[in-house]
């Protein structure tokens, strides 16, 4: 419990930083998710882009799971996409290259789920009720992940490029002391994203049926 009041801890620290994440994330995805709603061609270019990736691209595996409706397997292929190239691979190593491009990487991602995930119909009935209730969940809690994944390139960014903030005096031990203090974020990050792989796992599977 101690690594986990940690990572809170860091999270308190850079309170302002973690709520403008927060606002510029969420804020990109309805900008985006309005913009899908005036060019409808454009979503549906992405909505068949991103299917055919799930049917014969890199996520075909996924794809697999969800269609033989294997919970379990789904839920573990999810977290483990979600974690290591959703939030790692995309978004924290490149900041430990360049750092804060991982920021970028993720304002990325949120221009592609608000295109994705706006609603193609405006027509108000119970199934599309449903629909914009579980995509909203699902954003909140996945995009949290993600935002939190932001927070940690932010945090080891800093920490380098102002070694000073963490009570050091080189880039080089700033940099180790980034890296450590990113690593405590990663555990709440883990928590965050495989709840939300348990919830869209059951959520495709057993409510959609897919």
């Amino acid at each position: 419990m101690d690594v986990f009041r940690k990572a809170l801890g860091i999270v308190k620290g850079d309170r302002r930083a973690y709520l403008t994440i927060n606002l510029l994330y969420y804020g990109i995805v309805i900008l985006a998710m309005v913009y899908a709603s005036l060019d409808r061609p454009t979503q549906q270019a992405l909505l068949n882009s991103v299917g055919a990736g799930f049917v014969k691209g890199p996520l075909a595996q996924v794809g697999q799971v969800y269609e033989q409706r294997q919970l379990i397997q789904a839920t573990a292929v999810t977290f483990a996409v979600n974690l290591f190239l959703g939030s790692f691979v995309a978004i924290m190593l490149p900041s430990l290259i360049l750092p804060f491009s991982g920021l970028l990487v993720g304002g990325v991602r949120a221009v592609l789920w608000g295109l994705l995930f706006s609603p193609t119909s405006l027509e108000i009935n119970s199934q599309n009720l449903v629909s914009a209730l579980f995509i909203l969940v699902l954003l909140l809690l996945e995009g949290q992940g993600y935002v939190l994944a932001m927070l940690a390139a932010y945090v080891q960014g800093k920490a380098f490029l102002s070694p000073t903030s963490v009570g050091e005096t080189s880039h080089a031990r700033g940099y180790l002391v980034g890296l450590k203090l990113a690593a405590f974020l990663y555990l709440l990050i883990a928590v965050v994203l495989i709840l939300a792989a348990i919830y869209e796992a059951a959520g495709v599977i057993l409510v959609y049926g897919k």
